[in-house]
């Protein structure tokens, strides 16, 4: 509807076009659409953030656990290769330069990286490649007082015997 404006000292006939009124629900709908997500997306960020944030707490109060989580799945990497020793956790190292133990006949083809498991009670060692998911040695561990003594006593009876 045409109506009368006055401007400086003319007097001008101005006309509105007036916005549909299905038009403007067009446009209130994308914009509270637009604004759910905006929110969504702000509350999925916070949520996020806090997951690591707690994670990294977890972390700096104990070190360790992320250890244990590495030897979990390593043990479990292995036993699916191989059985290993029941109710045992092993001791875990990583080969970080392989020519310092090139000289050693277990490490011969081992690689950086690779993990070598030690049980202990057990007397085994397995050296293990996690990037092929493949077993590379498998020998027994002879600790220095225990097997010097149990040999020791072996060389000693075998002498007796040999002597009489």
């Amino acid at each position: 509807m045409p109506r009368l404006v006055k401007e400086s000292s003319a007097l001008v006939f101005q006309t509105e076009t007036p916005i549909a009124a299905p038009q403007k629900k067009k446009m209130r709908k994308w914009k509270v659409v637009a604004g759910f997500f905006v929110f969504f997306f702000i509350i999925a960020g916070y949520g996020t953030a806090f997951y690591f944030y707690k994670n990294y707490q977890i972390l700096k109060k104990n070190p360790v656990v992320e250890d244990q989580e590495e030897s979990r799945r390593l043990v479990n990497e292995v036993g699916k290769l191989m059985r290993l020793p029941d109710n045992e956790t092993p001791t875990i190292a990583t080969v970080s330069n392989k020519d310092e133990v090139k000289t050693q006949e277990f490490f011969k083809q081992a690689e950086n990286g690779d993990k070598l498991l030690a049980f202990v009670k057990s007397k085994k060692a397995i050296l293990y490649r996690p990037s092929e998911k493949r077993i590379i040695e498998v020998a027994p561990i002879f600790l220095n007082d225990d097997d010097k003594e149990k040999q020791s006593e072996s060389s000693k009876d075998t002498a007796k015997t040999t002597s009489e």
